[in-house]
């Protein structure tokens, strides 16, 4: 339980005093009523005794009683009325509230810090009023009258008479079977005569002759003059006087506003007006009149508590008495109490209450006590007194006899008043009364086993109650408290006699004392066990009491506190007390608060919203239901709905009360605020038949860091050409979408008339649709312009066109239950200057009706049509992004602090050209290699030029728009045979198999030494677009070497013709997917030839196979692959002719056939290479058909340079690093240059497919580049093996220098060498033992430098195999030749052979050996190749 301001010690006796009654002329009510009071009110302050008094005992031992008090009331001759008694507690309970400001106490239990009120005035004034307003029983006699004051005036004209008069009124009212009530203690009634006499008005002589007439009469100790009234009323005051009346009577009998007049109109008015010690500052607008038990019960006709959800309103009765009670309050909030009395006065009334106990209460009080002692004493004929008497003195007795008719009810017998049991209990009382506990405990104890020996329960309840009361109370404790007393008492009371009140007042008692014995636990299993639905207000306060035993035990049970505390709420809120229910709920709220126990939090919430809401607390009601929401809720669908519903009631009654103010922030839907994208310029158009748009940047394109940073590396690839190969240091990639990982920390830069889309991620948690109407953005924008004068304006809502900024406005956006959504709204700046996006302003509501089907499936169309609206509330959302954590400095890293996120904050620039790309009848699907034509149309939809046009692309040789001149470009498709892509010319047959020959100039095709391949200029006419202009321009594909899904990505730069300052170009972005089948497969090696040279290929010829393999398995529909042209691109090198055995000239591949091709290359002639710095190439073409493809015209020429670009990429670094190391030894250098050859292949051909059973033809090309003589090289890029992995070396090497010495394989081809003999010699050996036969031996110098050459013919073949199968034979004459050849240079040694014997020999016997002319080191050229040189001699 809560603290008291009094202890139990306190409490009880002050519950339990003498009762007086008065009975005052109606002259003597007129002098008390100047000071707006009745006699018994004017009493009131004064009804404690300020000193000790004494009494002597039936033993005439002396008892000392201390701070006495007596309750004066007037006599009123109707019991109380339960309903008024009922509705007393009720405004005492709803007066009392929780002082304001007042601090609470902080209670620390575990892991809870609680703020909970230490104190409960408002129970206290319960409990007070509840015991003091009790109606009198017949089975005990604790509130029964002991005493009477008779009042008369001193100037009524006979006050003698009148107090025969009042004496004969008190005696009828007493004997009188008519008047039941009130109750009076004994028959012989103390009857105290009080003469008033008002000082400022009246005769003090007369006043004092009466007096004295009364002492003669009544005895000095039965009468008393009281002056009062010493000053008049109306004189003004000059002194201040204390009132202390009006902590009593602030409302005056809050139930009885005529308790002044005749007794039968004042039944409202309780019995005792003690029931005026109430403290009550305000009243509740709303009273509620709780239940009482049965036997107490209101008239039938009482209107019933509604069976209204929120219990706030109780009918057309409590209104009326709710405004009834605001009149009286004000009417007595003026009046001064005891106006007329001066301290003198004050003095006077404590003196005549000083006197009336101490002369005539106490020793009235002490001698009824002796007659009931005797008396019972001598009815059981017994000689000792009570007090040396045992135990069986009183139990032993049986009952007496009781006559047929007598008394019984449900809780057992009824005793006559005159019953000796009675006068046990009587006496007991009296004993208690004035705290003389220890003869009281002996009674009640005695009282007890009668009344239970008689089994009547009633009066067992009331002495076991008293009984456990007084044993608590007796000095020095001689006897532990019998709670178990208690227990039955309650028991019996509640169960047997249905007697709540009495129930409750032991409860009441019993819980005191236990928690003032430190017992919690059991104080509070006492309190909730006497909660019942009988009284709701009952039962809210025990709650409550129960609530604070478990957070006071010594360790606090935190959570039952809460539990008992949300009961307490639920019972207060029953019964009327909204701002008690409230405190209770906000008191349990802050255990339940954040622990995760969701649907309590929710029931407490919404508990909180309703109550708050009933009391005019809007802010504290919108809050609460706000959290509801805004949790993850646990709740049904149905009970969301309500919940929403609650809340936007609530918010349009609040927003009602300020129309005119901001916007509320709204809970309802969630905004993932990083999650914000916002997009700068138009939409992209759909695609229109075979028109396809540039896919640029959209919303609804995910973001990929990869892709991002490629994008990123294009536009500074492009840039770094447009600046001379310098990326200026003011460049910012440019950013057409922002989103939470884009870089936001500059303001974005948006062109003026170009919209900004605002992709704003709504979330609905909860299991019912949310519909948003008239959503549009909430925005701050400053126009700027040059003269530097800035107004800045506010708008939520654009109406006018010619305003700087257009809003869209979304009329309906539903968002399902539980469905993420976004809303893309959009602004249209018209003006430049800066714009701040703020937030979202919207009407939120839920659909009515969404939830009678299934709750979600009822909304299959919720975009069309207009939704009917249950309720909705205008609000607005803020966008708040937190900018990305700064890691950089120290500072940063040691604390957190986070960088601006700018991406709401556009910057609106001047115009600027807008392009648009569309891509006409572009492929989707290509074979490897195969040559596509489309079309590219480029609009410029602005009102600006546009110029600079480029194109960049990481994967250059896929497209191309054709040659720099116009020659090299062909006509439209339809120029040539079968549509060809291809510039072709018609040729005859005589020129097959010889090559045809055409130069060009790689700077013709964007290739040029030092230029950046993959940017590429756009050929538009006059290299301007103006505003609204559109350009066709062919653009050439190539379907890339490998197969599978390719994606391509195109960056279109532009510039504008008028320099802007903030923005200096744009960009268009175009990802093209193509998806590639396989074709062919081509490998090809060169090698030298061996044939004796004719005239014309001066310095060597080549030997060049080439196979090509069709790989497809007739994917796309391939029927087969025609080669149609073979064609060689060199600056050095050209095919001369085919030198294909077979007489098939048009080559055909079906599916997985392979074909082999042999060509012959030379050298091309000196005055061609001549012009070698301005990187012409001869193409060669050798032609299978009857028309020539001009392969150094477009796009055959762009797509190989292309390819040649982008192969001089990949190895180019480690060529440079391998010529680095060596270039020390130029020897080496040169030898590898006699290894190397620059020849490049370009194999042209025709695939037949059949589509939809129609033939196409479909074209294409394959390149191979040969660097190196003899080694194979492919058309297709090769899987790299993974190098095998190697054991780790702890050891240093020693050498660490690169070898210097040339492979076998180059220094091979230093010195090429040729025998020349014939194939088979007839000798007549018979004739001529020995065969000279003459051999020439050729040697032809392949390096461009000066080789001394040594020819030894002393070498013998050594190896037995070689012995077995060719025979022996010995050259004759000079045996070493040391000749020196000159660059290029062919020498011939005529040799002889010698052979002895017929047979096959091989002449590759002789070695060569070669070394630079300016160099020491002398190589041994290894033989050509390993194919023997064999010859035949035969014998004639």
């Amino acid at each position: 339980m809560a603290q008291c301001v009094q202890s139990v010690q306190e409490l009880i006796p002050d519950s339990f005093v003498p009762c007086v009654a008065a009975l005052c002329s109606d002259e003597a009510e007129r002098l008390t009523r100047l000071n707006h009071l009745s006699f018994a009110e004017l009493l009131k302050p004064f009804s404690r005794l300020t000193s000790e008094v004494h009494m002597r005992d039936p033993n005439n031992q002396l008892h000392v009683i201390k701070n006495l008090k007596i309750a004066v009331s007037n006599i009123i001759t109707q019991p109380p009325q339960p309903g008024a008694i009922r509705k007393l507690l009720n405004d005492v309970v709803s007066g009392s509230q929780p002082a304001e400001g007042l601090v609470a106490n902080v209670i620390t239990a575990g892991d809870y810090d609680l703020n909970i009120s230490a104190t409960t005035p408002w129970f206290e004034s319960y409990r007070e009023t509840f015991l003091q307003s009790m109606p009198a029983s017949d089975h005990e006699f604790l509130n029964h009258y002991l005493a009477c004051m008779l009042v008369a005036s001193s100037s009524e004209a006979e006050p003698v008479e009148q107090f025969s008069k009042l004496s004969q009124e008190q005696h009828r009212i007493q004997h009188n079977s008519d008047c039941s009530y009130p109750k009076w203690f004994i028959p012989n009634t103390l009857k105290y005569y009080v003469l008033l006499h008002d000082a400022s008005a009246g005769d003090e002589q007369r006043a004092e002759s009466i007096y004295e007439e009364m002492k003669q009469k009544y005895g000095t100790q039965g009468c008393y003059l009281l002056k009062i009234n010493s000053r008049t009323s109306n004189r003004a005051s000059d002194e201040q006087i204390p009132d202390p009346w009006s902590q009593y009577l602030q409302k005056n009998s809050i139930q009885n506003q005529e308790s002044y007049e005749d007794g039968h109109c004042t039944i409202t008015s309780n019995k005792n007006s003690d029931s005026n010690l109430l403290s009550l500052d305000g009243l509740d607008n709303e009273v509620k009149v709780d239940g009482l038990p049965n036997n107490f019960r209101a008239h039938p006709l009482q209107l019933d508590p509604s069976g209204d959800p929120s219990n706030s309103i109780d009918g057309p009765d409590h209104v009326k008495s709710a405004s009834s009670l605001h009149e009286t309050k004000k009417a007595n909030t003026g009046i001064i109490h005891g106006a007329c009395l001066t301290l003198t006065d004050h003095d006077r009334i404590r003196q005549f209450i000083q006197e009336f106990t101490f002369r005539g209460l106490l020793p009235h009080i002490e001698k009824t006590i002796r007659q009931l002692n005797d008396q019972l004493i001598s009815r059981k004929g017994l000689s000792r007194s009570l007090f040396s008497a045992t135990k069986k003195w009183f139990s032993g007795s049986k009952v007496p006899e009781k006559s047929i008719n007598e008394l019984k009810n449900t809780s057992g017998l009824l005793y006559p008043p005159e019953a000796p049991e009675l006068q046990i209990r009587k006496m007991a009382d009296l004993c208690f009364l004035v705290q003389h506990y220890d003869l009281a405990y002996s009674c009640y104890h005695t009282a007890k086993k009668d009344f239970l020996n008689d089994q009547a329960m009633l009066y067992a309840a009331g002495a076991l109650e008293m009984a456990a009361v007084s044993a608590f109370l007796q000095p020095g404790a001689p006897r532990p408290y019998p709670a178990h007393y208690m227990d039955t008492a309650i028991q019996t009371y509640r169960d047997i006699c249905k007697n709540m009140v009495l129930a409750e007042r032991c409860v009441l008692l019993s819980a005191e004392i236990l928690k003032s014995q430190g017992k919690y636990s059991e104080a509070a299993a006492l309190l909730i066990r006497l909660t019942s639905e009988d009284s709701d207000l009952r039962s809210a306060l025990l709650l409550e009491q129960a609530a604070h035993c478990f957070i006071n035990m010594k360790s606090p049970m935190v959570r039952k506190y809460a539990f008992h505390m949300i009961l307490a709420g639920h019972r207060f809120s029953k019964a009327g007390q909204k701002k008690h229910a409230l405190r209770c709920y906000c008191q349990a709220m802050q255990v339940y608060k954040g622990k995760g126990w969701s649907l309590a939090e929710d029931h407490i919430n919404f508990t909180i919203g309703r109550q708050s809401y009933t009391l005019r607390q809007l802010d504290n009601a919108v809050s609460a239901f706000r959290h509801i929401l805004i949790n993850e809720s646990k709740q049904s669908a149905a009970q969301q709905g309500a919940f929403l519903r609650e809340y936007l009631y609530v918010y349009k009654n609040v927003s009602q009360l300020s129309p005119d103010g901001p916007l509320p922030q709204l809970p309802l839907p969630y905004i993932n605020s990083s999650a914000t994208r916002v997009f700068f310029g138009h939409d992209r158009r759909p695609a229109d038949g075979e028109k396809q748009a540039a896919t640029h940047i959209s919303l609804d394109q995910e973001y990929d860091s990869e892709s991002s940073q490629q994008w990123r590396e294009l536009e500074e690839q492009v840039v770094a050409v447009v600046n001379k190969g310098v990326i200026p240091s003011n460049f910012h990639p440019t950013q057409y979408c922002l989103n939470s990982y884009s870089d936001n920390s500059r303001f974005p830069l948006a062109v003026v008339e170009e919209p900004i889309t605002v992709e704003v991620a709504f979330r609905n948690p909860l299991k019912v649709p949310l519909l948003l109407t008239d959503l549009s953005l909430l925005w701050k924008f400053q126009p700027k312009d040059f003269s530097g004068k800035d107004n800045e304006e506010v708008k939520e809502l654009v109406t006018d066109e010619l305003e700087k900024i257009g809003t869209e406005v979304i009329s309906e956006f539903v968002i399902n239950s539980e469905e993420s959504k976004v809303a893309r709204l959009k602004l249209f700046p018209h003006h430049i200057g800066e714009l701040h996006i703020l937030g979202v302003v919207y009407n939120l509501g839920t659909i009515q009706g969404s939830m009678a089907v299934d709750g979600i499936g009822a909304l299959p169309g919720c975009h069309t049509g207009k939704h009917f609206l249950s309720m909705s509330v205008r609000g607005r959302q803020d966008l708040e992004i937190q900018g990305p954590r700064l890691n950089n400095t120290k500072e940063e890293k040691t604390s957190i602090k986070y960088g601006p996120d700018r991406r709401l904050d556009p910057i609106i620039t001047e115009e600027m050209p807008l392009l648009e790309v569309f891509f006409i009848h572009f492929p989707t699907g290509l074979l490897c290699g195969e040559i596509r034509k489309a079309y590219v149309e480029f609009v410029n939809v602005s009102k600006c030029p546009l110029t600079g046009l480029k194109v960049v692309s990481k994967r250059p040789e896929f497209f191309t728009f054709g040659g720099n001149t116009a020659i090299l470009t062909p006509l439209s498709p339809s120029a040539s045979e079968n549509c060809s892509a291809y510039k072709t010319v018609v040729t005859d047959s005589t020129s097959v198999c010889t090559a045809l020959i055409s130069s060009a100039s790689s700077v013709d095709f964007g290739i040029g030494i030092g230029s950046q391949p993959e940017v590429i200029p756009v050929p538009l006419p006059d290299t301007v677009l103006l505003p609204g202009a559109s350009v066709q321009l062919p653009m050439w594909l190539r379907g890339p070497d490998e197969e599978g899904v390719h994606e391509i990505n195109f960056l279109f730069y532009y510039e504008s013709v008028k320099k802007q300052p903030k923005i200096r170009h744009r960009i268009l972005r175009h990802t093209a997917v193509i998806c590639t089948s396989r074709s062919l497969n081509v490998r090809a090696t060169v090698c030298r030839s061996n044939s004796l040279e004719d005239e014309e290929g001066r310095g060597g010829n080549m030997l060049v196979f080439v196979d090509v393999e069709n790989t497809n398995t007739s994917e796309a529909g391939v029927k087969e692959f025609h080669i149609v042209q073979v064609s060689s691109s060199s600056k050095h090198w050209k095919l001369q002719k085919s030198v294909n055995l077979s007489e098939n000239k048009d080559a055909k591949l079906a599916s997985r056939e392979k074909g082999k091709f042999c060509f012959k290359a030379i050298r091309c002639k000196e005055k061609e290479v001549a012009t070698q710095s301005s990187e012409k190439y001869t193409f060669a073409d050798i032609i299978f058909g009857n028309e020539q493809i001009v392969s150094s015209a477009s796009p055959c020429a762009d797509f190989f340079y292309r390819s040649l670009s982008s192969e001089f990429k990949k190895p180019q670094a480690q060529l440079s690093l391998h010529t680095e190391k060596q270039s020390v030894e130029d020897a080496v250098r040169l030898i590898q240059k006699c290894n190397e050859v620059d020849l490049n292949i370009v194999v042209l051909w025709k695939a037949y497919v059949v589509e939809d059973s129609k033939q196409l033809i479909l074209e294409g090309q394959h390149h191979v580049i040969l660097r190196t003589i003899g080694k194979e090289a492919f058309s297709y890029p090769q899987k790299q093996e993974p190098p095998e992995m190697e054991l780790l070396k702890f050891f240093r090497p020693e050498n660490t220098t690169v070898s210097s010495r040339p492979s076998v394989e180059q220094l091979s081809n230093l010195i090429k060498t040729s025998l020349h003999y014939p194939e088979s010699f007839n000798h007549p050996f018979h004739q001529k033992s020995l065969c000279l036969v003459p051999v020439t031996l050729l040697l032809s110098n392949c390096s461009k430098a000066d080789v001394d050459v040594i020819v030894d013919l002393r070498h013998k073949t050594t190896s037995p195999e070689a012995l077995e199968i060719h025979g022996s034979f010995t050259w004759l004459g000079q045996t070493q030749y040391k000749l020196q050849l000159k660059s290029q240079e062919i020498h011939s040694l005529q040799l002889k052979a010698c052979f002895v014997h017929t047979g096959v020999y091989n002449l590759g016997t002789p070695r060569v050996f070669a070394k630079l002319s300016d160099q020491v080191t002398v190589f041994e050229t290894s033989q050509q190749n390993s194919m023997p040189a064999l010859i035949i001699i035969t014998n004639v």
